[in-house]
This record gives structure tokens, C-alpha cells and sequence, in this order.
């Protein structure tokens, strides 16, 4: 798990990220505190996340948007514009 701790401190630079405890569940929660030691971000996180390379992957790009949003540099309503967008346009008959 130390390894997974330093691959995300290195993909959230200046963020740093902990990992606690793993829960009854198998889940662990996800802490990213800023530059100033400052609580950013929270997320639990499935063991599976962490483990799978490209689960891996998603959950940092979530991380990425989510942090965007907490600092105000992205709207949540961006997003979903964005994700309707990708979305096929289908036609009636």
C-alpha cells in the first residue's frame, strides 16, 4: 500500500494523499490535504481502485476533476455539459 501512497502523492502533486485503515468493508478513506496541511478532498475508496491499474487511473482523474471543483477552477454544470456531449446523439424514427 505504500507504493499506491506514492504513486498517488506523485500523480496529486501539490496535494499529499493518505490512505487510512482499511474498513469493514474493504474500503479505505482517501485524504488529500494541500500544500498548507489544510484538509482538501475525502473520498472512500474501494480496495479494488487501488489495486487495479486502470481503476487506478479513473479514480485519480476523478480526483483531478473533484479538486478542480473544490478550487474553484471547474463548475460542476461544465461537467455534466461536457459528459452530455460525449454522448451518442441518437435519432427518432
Amino acid at each position: 500500500m505504500e507504493r499506491i501512497c506514492r504513486l498517488l502523492n506523485d500523480a496529486l502533486t501539490p496535494y499529499h494523499a493518505t490512505l487510512g485503515l482499511i474498513d469493514s468493508d474493504g474500503s479505505r478513506q482517501l485524504t488529500l490535504h494541500d500544500e498548507h496541511g489544510t484538509l482538501t478532498l475525502q473520498r472512500k475508496v474501494a480496495a479494488r481502485q487501488l489495486l487495479e491499474q486502470q481503476l487506478l487511473v479513473d479514480l485519480v482523474d476523478g480526483l483531478h476533476r473533484d479538486l478542480q471543483i473544490a478550487e474553484g477552477r471547474l463548475q460542476p454544470c461544465v461537467i455534466a455539459a461536457l459528459q452530455h456531449q460525449r454522448q451518442p446523439q441518437g435519432t427518432f424514427a
